[in-house]
Formats: structure tokens, sequence, C-alpha cells
């Protein structure tokens, strides 16, 4: 378990430890508990959102040899993770639990070669299970082969597809599964389980760390974890002490919000010389300028949604902290909507030129000069 990265370690093995689905999680643990398990499911999200996770609690469960004879399994609609059905699918090795990734298996021939295996009864679970992964990079003459399988399985399988793109899956395919809709994980749901994560490590981590670390996730809790694993790497063999905030920040290149908020203020108030000088001064003392491109479109995107909606601040600016929040709510109140508007659009801009550049500030510096002269 050692060698495991930290999201293989911590996989949940029960459908109580999955966050941020409920209302999937809810709903496969009813059908479970009454025997309405569809033959074929559709989990559509983004990644890291728990999809392949649901999808090998849904077989585990469905495989679980105490499923209603067990009495609190039959209740709660959980594996009991005891039975060897649910040791064989814990450890993985089970031969009737069959995953696919289509995004290297798309063809019609490794489509073919499933409707064969499909044939034949499971090994030793009740029913095979299928989960293909990224679905929706099937080719369209493999996904034609899977729909009548679809259409009439046998009894002892069932599907499960997962796509991040659910608008280039085929109609008639979706129309054939049960669809379940993931969402990306909010904030304080990542941090509170990265807490658990890093309590299990034995891991001394500030509580504004791992929020820097769940926004850099993009709601992924995969990416979390996988970050989380890099920054307990780097304190490894050190003395035991308190992974802080900015060592974070330095760890992953992160700007300094406060930083970007300066900025934001020079330009909110045309200064556009003081504004070229800050920005020199803090890409030398060595700021990633693409980072920090990125950081100012971020925080200006964010004074503009609070700008048109303030009832959205909580949910925004939730990585700010109280001084940071009333400084960029004083900043929007100043700034008009149609200037913080172009400010928004100038600096995305910049960002994209950016990556092309031979130069790679310019970009951001004509934006702020464009930015500071505009009546």
């Amino acid at each position: 378990m050692a060698n495991l990265a930290l999201y293989r370690k911590y996989r949940p093995r029960s459908f109580g430890e999955v966050i941020g689905q409920e209302h999937v999680v809810q709903t496969l643990k009813n059908a479970l508990m009454h025997g309405m398990v569809s033959h074929a499911y559709l989990f559509c999200g983004p990644r890291g959102s728990g999809k392949t996770t649901l999808a090998r609690l849904l077989a585990k469960t469905v495989n679980c040899e105490n499923l209603g004879k067990d009495g609190l399994s039959a209740q709660a609609g959980e594996p009991c993770n005891r039975c060897s059905a649910c040791q064989e699918i814990n450890a993985g090795k089970a031969m009737d639990l069959v995953e696919i990734d289509a995004a290297s298996n798309r063809g019609i021939d490794e489509i073919r070669e499933l409707k064969e295996g499909i044939k034949f009864m499971p090994v030793k679970l009740k029913y095979k299970v299928f989960v293909v992964d990224e679905a929706h990079q099937l080719t369209k003459e493999a996904a034609n082969a899977l729909l009548k399988t679809l259409e009439e399985p046998p009894s002892h399988a069932i599907f499960i597809l997962a796509t991040t793109e659910t608008h280039k899956m085929m109609g008639t395919i979706v129309s054939r599964c049960q669809r379940f809709d993931f969402r990306k994980l909010r904030l304080e749901e990542i941090v509170q389980r990265l807490g658990i994560v890093a309590k299990k490590e034995n891991l001394e981590i500030e509580k504004s760390a791992l929020e820097l670390i769940a926004l850099s996730s993009g709601g992924s809790f995969r990416d979390a974890e996988s970050i989380l694993d890099k920054v307990s790497t780097s304190a490894a063999g050190a003395p035991m002490k308190r992974i802080t905030a900015d060592q974070v920040k330095e760890l992953l290149g992160l700007v300094d919000i406060n930083l970007v908020t300066q900025l934001t203020q020079l330009l909110l108030e045309k200064k556009g010389r003081e504004a070229m000088k800050f920005l020199s001064d803090t890409l030398e003392q060595g700021s990633d300028p693409h980072e920090f491109a990125k950081a100012l479109v971020t925080h200006l995107r964010y004074a503009f949604l609070v700008k048109i909606s303030p009832d959205l601040e909580n949910v925004l600016l939730a990585g700010y902290t109280k001084e940071q929040k009333e400084s960029m709510k004083k900043q929007t109140s100043l700034w008009e909507e149609r200037d913080l508007q172009k400010a928004v659009e100038l600096f995305l801009v910049a960002e994209n030129k950016m990556k092309f550049s031979y130069i790679p500030q310019l970009p951001l510096e004509l934006a702020i000069i464009e930015t500071t002269e505009r009546k």
C-alpha cells in the first residue's frame, strides 16, 4: 500500500465514502435495495468526479454475497466488503468485472470480442459487469455494434458507460441507458475529504493549504489527491512540521492573490506606468508569467461576476481571506461594469497569445497599456 498513489489507496470502498454525488448514490442504493438494477447505465460528468469509482461500487454491491441476507447490507444498499466477491473486486482480481478503456480500444474488433465474451456466464460472480470508460471515443462502427447488445443483453450482464463528453455519444445508445449526470465537487467537499486523507497519512497541513490544493484541482478530487500526494512527497524526510499555504504555493507555482489584487488596483486607477513596473518586478522575483496571467484573468472574472451578481461572492471567493474579499468588493464597487468586462476580454486574449509569444509577458504589457489608456 505504501507505493500506491493516494487516489488509489483511498478509493471509496462503500457508497457512504463517496463525496459530492448524493443524487447518484441515493438512486443507485435504492435500485440495489429494491432489486431494480438496470442492465445499462451512462455516467456523465467531468474528470475526477467519481464516475469510475461509482461504477466499481455498483459492480461490487450488485455481486455482494450478503446483499439481501445481511441485515445492514440489505437495509443500506452497501457492499459488505467481507465476502469473497467484494474482496476480489477490492483487490482488482475479479474476472467478471471487465473494464475497457475506449480511448485505446475503440474499434469494432474490440467490441466484437466484447460481444463474444458477453455470451458466456460469469466465472464466479452473479453478474458480469462491463465498464466502458471514455465511451464517447468509440468509433461509429463500434458504437453501432454495441447498440444491439445494449438493447437485448443477457440477464447476467450489466453495462456501465462513462464519458466526459456526453454530446459525442450516439443518441440511440444514450436512450438505452439510465443516465446520471455527475457534477464538479465543491471546494468545501474536497477540503473535508483531503483533511481525512491527510490525517490518515499523518500529514500535518494547514487548512488554508488544503484550500489551495482544492482550488488548484478544478473540482476533481482525483487531481486534488494527486496534488496532496506531491505535497506529502516534498515534505518526506524533512523535520516533522506543519505544511503551510506558502509552501504549497511555492511547490505548485501558484500566484499570490495579493499580487494580483495590487495589479488590479493599479489598472482600476489607470496607472499604466506603475502597473508595468509592478508586473516587471513581480516576474523578476520568480513568478511564472503564464501562471500570473491565468491568476489575473481568474481574479478579473470573479470581480466581474461579483459586480453583476453579489450573491455569487461566497461561491466564487471561497478561497479568499476576509481581507481579500473586502478588497475585491471595494474594487468592484469603483469599477464600471463595461470597463471591467473589457478588461476581462483584453487579458483573456493576452493569456492566449502568451502561448505563442517569443516574449511571454509582452501580451500582458500590451493589455495593461490598452486597459489603462481607455477612456
